[in-house]
């Protein structure tokens, strides 16, 4: 049995905190009215007048200096906020639009953080469900760190549910179609397109399809997690089958409401973009950065001593699965790219120029994190098998995919006024040490090598 180490909960309750702390420190340094906005402005106008004398201006004058050039040639439906209370003077619409962006900005990191590790441990249960549904014969003895990583899942979806939640009910305003004011047709900020998609975007159904696809995701992980512990003790195989049977009809579960997920979670914070391929896009993130976890989490409890069956030949396939998923994320991310940017259409190819023009660190380092460092770091297949290096391929191929999820909400939702700072840095903290916690923990509540699985001896043997 695996026993959670002292310093591994402090380090992670210090995270928890840390974050914590980061998290309040951006709800409460961002504008609360117009005026605030206008002297933030003017600040950046003082810096910009130094900056010219030759004086280098620090991080935060830059962030404050992309702030004031927030409404130049953006929509409105980049702003992600309530228009409700414009006004007809252009100056307060500008000074309003960029308020509301500010704002928008600490519910935004928080959202990205809370979703980045949501993501990982449903493609965690995904990728259990496939090794299940596929009879493999390499990967038990991985199943209960899968389990592990799936132990978030619960813990993820209340987070998500309730940050979905605070949209819902105003609290927040990232989801931008959620403004009424956009489908009343007597408003001045009548949105045509957006009216024509409101039978599917609106708030009841979409809190609706939400819950069911969390009650759907986290039923089929209790379901299999009992059914694994109970075949350890089991004098057949009934629990084994049942497995099977239930990881084969999850996925198809899955593959539906995964796609549907993504069009909600994430492609809905730009209501008049859409994408064919957008579903698989983000499935094929999510399961580059789950398998990557699992690769992780075993490594570092064989070095702590656990699971003295895995050997490098584990290691490789997990590798593998970590290249060829890096490989399919690019072939999906450059035929999104290359059809939206070659056809030229306005309402499709403003996304990337939104994201080209304004996040040009962010969007092409995202590619290379996700692309070059995986293709140059897991090509040999020699380096697949060597612990550090799948290591630092790893901890480049997370970050990327953090940066990928920023990538798709950030532009719709704050506009130019983004930045790197104590809000994302505070909620990446706080959700990566709850994760940790949680993930760890629940790694201590049953053995690590199950023991009555069928395939168990061959995994346990398992060479390549």
């Amino acid at each position: 049995m695996y026993t959670l180490p002292n310093k591994l909960k402090v380090f992670a309750l210090v995270f928890m905190v840390l974050g914590a702390l980061g998290i309040i420190a951006g709800f409460l340094s961002v504008p609360k009215t117009t005026e605030d906005v206008a002297a933030m402005m003017a600040d950046a106008h003082h810096g910009q007048g130094h900056a010219a004398e030759g004086h280098e201006m620090s991080n935060h004058e830059e962030t404050h200096e992309g702030e004031m050039h927030m409404a130049e040639g953006h929509h409105a439906e980049e702003a992600g906020h309530d228009m409700a209370h414009a006004t007809a003077d252009p100056h307060q619409e500008h000074l309003e639009h960029v308020m509301h962006q500010i704002q928008n900005r600490p519910w935004s990191a928080l959202y990205i953080a809370s979703f980045f590790f949501f993501m990982i441990a449903l493609g965690a249960l995904a990728f259990y469900a496939i090794q299940y549904a596929a009879q493999a014969g390499w990967s038990p003895i991985l199943f209960r760190v899968m389990e592990g990583v799936t132990g978030y899942l619960p813990v993820a979806s209340v987070g998500v549910l309730v940050l979905l939640l605070a949209s819902a009910l105003g609290l927040s305003h990232i989801f931008h179609w959620m403004d009424p004011e956009l489908v009343n047709p007597e408003s001045t900020h009548y949105d045509k397109i957006i009216a024509g998609k409101s039978g599917c975007l609106n708030v009841p159904f979409f809190m609706i399809r939400a819950l069911f696809f969390l009650l759907g995701w986290n039923a089929y992980r209790w379901l299999s997690r009992k059914y694994s512990l109970a075949d350890d003790t089991a004098q057949d195989q009934s629990f084994f089958k049942k497995n099977f049977k239930l990881s084969a009809g999850f996925l198809v579960f899955f593959i539906v409401t995964e796609s549907i997920m993504s069009w909600d979670w994430i492609m809905s914070f730009d209501p008049h973009w859409f994408s064919t391929l957008f579903g698989w896009y983000v499935f094929a993130g999510m399961m580059v950065c789950a398998i990557t976890v699992i690769a992780l989490v075993t490594i570092y409890l064989k070095s702590q001593g656990y699971l003295e069956e895995v050997n490098d030949s584990h290691i490789h396939d997990l590798a593998k699965f970590m290249f060829a998923f890096s490989i399919f994320w690019t072939y999906l991310w450059f035929s999104q790219f290359m059809l939206i940017w070659y056809a030229d259409i306005p309402e499709e190819v403003t996304y990337f120029v939104t994201r080209i023009e304004d996040y040009k660190l962010p969007f092409f380092g995202m590619i290379a994190m996700n692309f070059v460092f995986p293709l140059l770091l897991l090509m040999n297949s020699d380096y697949k098998r060597v612990n550090w290096f799948v290591v630092m391929a790893g901890i480049v191929i997370l970050a990327g995919h953090y940066l990928d999820v920023f990538n798709m909400v950030m532009p719709a939702t704050v506009g130019q006024s983004w930045t790197i700072g104590v809000p994302e840095i505070g909620a990446l903290m706080f959700f990566f040490g709850l994760f940790v916690y949680v993930v760890f923990t629940t790694l201590t509540k049953a053995p690590l090598t199950p023991k009555n699985n069928p395939f168990i001896k061959e995994s346990k043997h398992f060479h390549y």
